[in-house]
């Protein structure tokens, strides 16, 4: 009970309320600072910009919704003892001639609204990119309600960024003239701002926010993708052709239809399609990857220490799941250490997913015997991770599908998102956990009195004197499993 007791102390709650164009939304966030989860999520869709073409100001109906969404936030952020508040507004209130007083009608409510240029609100989403995808090389494309924002990410920094009146509230308006007329207007004002100015076209985009997601669901919905996870899901620039007639095509009840699809969202998609392909011809873009992380992230990870800022986000992550999870002091990193020597010479990118592996290596211990692998293969598929690629998250599910006994032949088909090799692989980290886990009862010690490598074509497991009376049937069958994986022969030898 004390362990539990001072697990919770060390708890730290975080939230960003995020007055948008489109939504007023608060995320409260826990866990370690590098990837906080989220535990709370919750936006109403006030439609601050909806009034901004009219006259210029936010529909007073408009503003009551949203203020009923910020008393509602701030009086449950103080009850879930959140820590750090930051409430941000965006083009909506930035743009609006009665902008500032629904800042001060809100803070009434004991909020203190921080409103973002356009600049600082690109810097954020650039931000919130890096802190997903630390080697992101692009350009951050953030579509909101109001405005859409540029940014260029390299090196794990942001460089020039710009803000444009094209959020898709507006964009109806530009497309009246038809679609040449539409990216000609795009490309002036992208040309005013100097945008793309030489060396920053062919580059990629990395693409934030709820429209642009919308659109990418439709992707995974035409491409039937055999795993429909939204961040990080890349595809080229010649899919736009396929999005454009799908918008076209399918009706508004067809489009909302598709899971996860938001009402307002399926309605902005004709125009987010347009957009897109407006903005790839302009910049001349190879690909697009879908970013779950953008504003709101992004404010959280300027916040942080440049050390912070240095650790990986996936093995942070991992590392607080798998304490929360585990049934004694975790200890996956002493895992992955024990079962390295079998896997030298191993791509870094490899490595580190395999290292996350080790770290989630007892997180379904508590499930139901006959559903433990597949629990496992969905904490490594669906698990909101960052910093992962498509790829990486089906080796995850895989090594954890096999540490957890799953049978080889249920293993859930990926098609091509990885080679058979890799995946082979992932399978023997996953027996080489297994056997990690059944020699020593889920506990440390014994790893310390352990070894195992490859020599001679031998799968040899060592035992130092004293520890021989770990070995038993079922520590020797797994061993035969894993040696059989890597086409070696088993062999147990006390010392």
């Amino acid at each position: 009970m004390g362990q539990a007791r001072t697990s919770r102390q060390a708890v730290h709650r975080s939230a960003v309320i995020d007055i948008g164009s489109n939504s007023v939304r608060i995320v409260v966030y826990e866990g370690p600072a590098r990837a906080p989860a989220v535990i709370f999520n919750e936006k109403v869709a006030a439609g601050l910009g909806r009034g901004l073409s009219t006259d210029g100001r936010i529909a007073a109906e408009d503003a009551e919704r949203g203020l009923v969404a910020l008393r509602r936030y701030a009086l449950l952020a103080r009850h879930m003892e959140v820590k750090d508040l930051q409430c941000v507004a965006t083009a909506a209130v930035r743009d609006a001639a009665n902008g500032p007083a629904f800042i001060a009608a809100a803070a009434e409510a004991g909020l203190n609204i921080r409103l973002l240029s356009g600049e600082e609100e690109a810097e954020a989403a650039g931000y919130g990119v890096l802190s997903a995808i630390p080697d992101a090389r692009g350009i951050a494309v953030d579509l909101g309600g109001g405005s859409l924002e540029l940014a260029e990410v390299a090196d794990g920094k942001v460089g020039r960024r710009a803000s444009f009146p094209l959020g898709v509230l507006r964009l109806p308006a530009l497309r009246k003239d038809g679609e040449a007329g539409f990216e000609r207007a795009i490309r002036k004002m992208l040309k005013a701002a100097d945008w793309p100015r030489e060396g920053l076209t062919g580059l990629p985009l990395y693409l934030v926010g709820g429209s642009w997601r919308a659109l990418s669901r439709l992707d995974l919905e035409l491409t039937k993708d055999p795993l429909a996870v939204l961040d990080q899901h890349t595809f080229p620039r010649t899919a736009i052709r396929r999005l454009i007639r799908a918008t076209r095509r399918l009706t508004f009840e067809q489009l909302r239809a598709i899971p996860g699809m938001a009402s307002n969202r399926a309605a902005a998609l004709p125009d987010a399609a347009a957009l897109l392909a407006a903005l790839v011809n302009i910049l001349d873009v190879p690909e697009m990857t879908v970013s779950s992380s953008g504003l709101r992230e992004g404010l959280l990870y300027q916040a942080l220490d440049a050390e912070t800022r240095a650790q990986d986000p996936l093995i942070v992550a991992a590392e607080f799941e798998g304490r929360r999870l585990a049934r004694f002091a975790p200890h996956g990193r002493a895992i992955a250490d024990w079962i390295a020597p079998l896997f030298a010479g191993e791509a870094p990118q490899d490595s580190r997913v395999r290292l996350a592996a080790s770290l989630l290596s007892d997180v379904a211990w508590s499930a139901n015997p006959d559903f433990r692998a597949e629990r496992g293969a969905e904490i490594g598929l669906h698990g909101n991770w960052r910093s992962i690629d498509i790829p990486g998250r089906v080796l995850l599910a895989r090594a954890l599908y096999a540490g957890f006994g799953g049978a080889d032949a249920e293993f859930p088909a990926m098609g091509a998102l990885v080679s058979p090799d890799r995946l082979a692989r992932a399978r023997q980290w996953g027996l080489a956990i297994r056997l990690a886990q059944r020699l020593t009862g889920g506990v440390e010690a014994p790893l310390k009195a352990s070894g195992i490598a490859l020599v001679d074509g031998k799968l040899r497991l060592c035992l130092d004197a004293g520890w021989h009376h770990l070995a038993g049937e079922s520590v020797e069958r797994r061993l035969r499993l894993l040696a059989q994986a890597l086409d070696a022969k088993p062999e147990l030898v006390l010392l």
